[in-house]
């Protein structure tokens, strides 16, 4: 489920150091930002809620320096209970420019429930990625990766994402998308499909958004994992996501946000 949040990235200019190229001016939101999420699972051709997502966003320390920090919890239902258990804690730091600083995952998934861990750093123009797994059975691994381009996290990418340039987009553009978690880098990317109007759900407002699609390539196959909206104006919120999951379909729906830095401008009166 945490894919939902998983957006693309995009290196912005050329510079002389892995960590300005990997950071961002930020122009989508500030500190103290607040977005939920109704969760929603297809189950016998029925569209049943099972559960919630939230995301703060505010100004921090991350070992001295003055950090974004982020995080996402999401927490299925009673009715999602009975059939797979769901409890997920997402953490990320990013410098002020949006550079990943630290990502953390805490996740129970059924029975399972295990941790991920990352440390950054940005010797002579490279990515250093220092990772941390807790399997399920308690068996600790640790890796350490170095990469001459930018990686980023599931929760670093979306903050990135939100602050592209998207006026000049064209249907059907493709951006590549390096995302690492503690086992290994994926092979994905995102394209945009255009724009569209939406009603939020159980709502009266509408918005006009961003349509994406998150792709990644596996075992020879590609698969569509995400297909999402986003507000076509400065705060790039994400409203809606349609998730194509190995057990099923699932949906999220934009519930109440707080603390957004901008108008919402795309809101269709």
């Amino acid at each position: 489920m945490n894919r939902i949040f998983v957006i693309i990235c995009m290196c912005c200019g050329l510079s002389m150091t892995a960590v300005a190229q990997c950071g961002i001016e930020n122009t989508a939101f500030k500190s103290g930002e607040s977005l939920s999420y109704d969760l929603y699972f297809n189950w016998k051709f029925i569209w049943m809620k099972v559960g919630s997502a939230e995301m703060d966003t505010h100004l921090a320390k991350f070992e001295g320096q003055e950090a974004w920090k982020s995080y996402l919890i999401t927490r299925g239902n009673d009715k999602l209970d009975k059939y797979f258990t769901m409890r997920d804690t997402l953490l990320s730091y990013c410098d002020k420019n949006l550079s990943p600083l630290y990502f953390r995952k805490g996740a129970r998934e059924g029975d399972r429930y295990y941790v991920d861990e990352i440390w950054y750093s940005y010797p002579h123009g490279f990515s250093k990625l220092k990772k941390h797994r807790i399997d399920a059975d308690g068996e600790q691994h640790w890796k350490t990766s170095e990469y001459n381009a930018c990686i980023y996290d599931m929760m670093s990418i979306f903050l990135r994402a939100r602050n592209f340039e998207t006026s000049k987009m064209k249907k059907g553009d493709i951006i590549p998308m390096p995302i690492s978690d503690a086992r290994r880098l994926t092979n994905s990317w995102l394209e945009f499909r255009g724009k569209e109007n939406f009603k939020m759900n159980g709502s009266k407002e509408k918005f006009r958004c961003l349509v994406f699609s998150f792709y990644e390539h596996e075992d020879g196959k590609t698969h569509e994992l995400v297909r999402f909206f986003i507000t076509d104006d400065q705060n790039h919120i994400p409203v809606r996501l349609d998730m194509f999951l190995s057990f099923g379909s699932a949906k999220a729906f934009l519930k109440e946000y707080k603390g957004v830095r901008s108008p919402m401008t795309s809101k269709i009166k």
